[in-house]
């Protein structure tokens, strides 16, 4: 399907006006907590920053489908932390504690953590629904005494169907 489905997602993310907007009034709401005191943003303020996007991100009355479908809630304290070791690794190695996100790598922090929760609740998604429905293929195939191999082939062709229904829904 070409470009795989972190990099759309996340391409979506960074070209969506509505997202830059919520990353540049959580950026500001952080600084002001602390009084201008530090030159960006500290790793203890990320909860309170992201929960600031997803809130900014809801209250906006052009919700992207994407948050609708795929970030029902604010993502995680861990899903927040593996994103800020992401980009400490991307800045100057894993010295997480002493590391002040600037306004580029902060927008890098928040378009990685979104990405990786709208891809993760996605493939979650895809988990739960095709066995499911695969379930009802086998007992539709069970009471027409259908063939194992018509039975298989529709299985396959519902799987493939979710997924591609899901990976398109990410484009936003």
């Amino acid at each position: 399907m070409g470009i795989s489905v972190s990099k759309r997602v996340k391409t979506s993310l960074t070209n969506s006006t509505e997202f830059t907007s919520a990353c540049d009034s959580a950026y500001s709401h952080c600084i002001s907590l602390t009084q201008h005191a530090f030159e960006g943003v500290l790793p203890y303020q990320l909860r309170t920053a992201s929960d600031h996007i997803h809130a900014t991100i809801f209250s906006n009355s052009k919700q992207p489908l994407i948050f609708n479908n795929w970030v029902p809630s604010p993502p995680t304290r861990l899903q927040i932390d593996s994103a800020l070791r992401f980009v400490a690794r991307q800045q100057k190695g894993d010295e997480t504690k002493e590391l002040i996100l600037g306004p580029a790598p902060f927008k890098e922090w928040a378009v990685v953590l979104y990405a990786e929760t709208i891809v993760g609740n996605a493939g979650k998604a895809i988990m739960a629904r095709v066995p499911i429905g695969a379930a009802g293929i086998v007992g539709i195939g069970a009471a027409t005494r259908s063939g194992k191999d018509l039975v298989g082939a529709a299985i396959g062709i519902y799987a493939l169907g979710v997924a591609t229904s899901i990976y398109l829904s990410l484009s936003g």
